[in-house]
């Protein structure tokens, strides 16, 4: 009997020493977030973190993720991409975060980059310079398209329609300073002279003469600025302010309504490359794109009673190429989520289709980026 006894307490022991393994398993997935929900990009990481909340609330009533609900744990860095390193020094070391979705900005990405290789965390980044993945960074992936595919799309349009001689106005921000290197470069691919090369500080409230000066270039044919945030918005307004009739064309870093409304009537005519998101019902039934970019938009209007971004779509598509991965490695472990998301194929997000590799850490091809101009106060498809 006293053996019989000393059995069962070596086997309850046993199962009550089991019991924090078990329960961990049903911990939390701590996804950590850095974004610029203040500052002059707050219209681009306010639609991000408000897309990362809605989402994984929606994940979560489904079941959430390997049994596991996911808790969002997000910091905002105002602007301020040397806010960003230490806000990433948190998530990792005092709130244990599995995953990073973070940078709205270059800046903000690249600060928090020696961070994340040294704890071997992967981080899906929401910043649009071809820096933040070429070279190859072993934990760094990407949702949006790179600068230089902007200059390259804008390019293409550009030659379509005859423009040889050309005005460039980049912003001094990281994600300006990479533009207008990687539209330098591809430029004579294109047969394209810049003719002016122009800069404008990101908090800047006047560019007229900047402006100025491109319109006394020689020959000039078209202007095209490089920057995101509030300050192509005030491009655009001098721009008209000075009655330049020439045809303006933006970069990606503006691609939502949200610079329509700050640029305001002066904003009519402006042409940029996007993804789709922004003319979702424009899209042909055929688009394999339009399911998840209507469903997106409704979902964003629904919760917020506005219109989604594209920034806010790359903050999902981040979203669902972290859950994904976590689900086809079976586990939070950091080396096996980075490996599912390197071998990510033939993924539709709402800014193309993703097919990434060893050598590839976004995936996305010049065919997911659509040409588009502000017509009557809104986005259509350019033709």
């Amino acid at each position: 009997m006293k053996r019989r006894t000393l059995i069962s307490l070596a086997v309850l022991l046993l199962a009550t020493q089991a019991l924090p393994s078990a329960a961990q398993g049903k911990d939390p997935i701590r996804i950590g977030a850095v974004l610029s929900t203040t500052g002059p990009a707050a219209y681009l990481g306010d639609p991000q973190l408000k897309t990362l909340q809605t989402y994984v609330a929606q994940i979560n009533q489904e079941g959430g993720v390997l049994g596991r609900k996911i808790e969002l744990v997000h910091y905002d860095d105002a602007s301020e991409a040397a806010k960003a390193n230490g806000f990433a020094k948190r998530l990792i070391e005092d709130d244990k975060v599995d995953l990073l979705i973070a940078g709205t900005t270059t800046g903000a990405t690249m600060a928090m980059a020696p961070l994340v290789d040294k704890a071997a965390i992967p981080l899906i980044s929401l910043s649009g310079a071809v820096v933040v993945v070429e070279p190859v960074k072993k934990w760094i992936f990407k949702t949006p398209h790179t600068d230089r595919m902007a200059a390259e799309k804008v390019f293409e349009d550009m030659k379509k329609r005859g423009f040889t001689k050309v005005a460039l106005l980049s912003e001094t921000s990281g994600f300006g300073q990479s533009g207008a290197k990687e539209t330098r470069a591809v430029a004579q691919k294109y047969g394209i002279a810049l003719v002016a090369d122009e800069t404008y500080g990101p908090k800047d409230t006047d560019v007229t003469a900047q402006l100025a000066k491109i319109r006394s270039a020689a020959g000039v044919q078209a202007v095209f600025v490089f920057g995101l945030g509030q300050g192509p918005a005030v491009v655009t307004k001098n721009y008209a302010q000075l009655g330049m009739n020439l045809p303006l064309y933006q970069s990606h870093g503006v691609a939502s309504n949200e610079f329509i409304k700050l640029a305001g009537k002066a904003a009519e005519g402006v042409r940029l490359p996007s993804p789709a998101l922004l003319v979702a019902n424009s899209l042909a039934a055929s688009d394999p794109q339009r399911p998840l970019v209507t469903s997106y938009a409704a979902t964003y209007w629904k919760q917020y009673k506005d219109e989604p971004s594209t920034f806010g779509g790359y903050a999902l598509d981040a979203l669902m190429l972290g859950v994904t991965a976590i689900k086809r490695a079976g586990s939070t472990n950091k080396e096996a989520v980075r490996t599912a998301l390197e071998q990510t194929r033939g993924f539709m997000g709402t800014t193309g289709q993703f097919n990434m590799s060893a050598s590839d850490h976004m995936g996305l091809t010049l065919a997911a980026f659509r040409m588009l101009e502000v017509k009557d106060g809104g986005w259509a498809l350019l033709k």
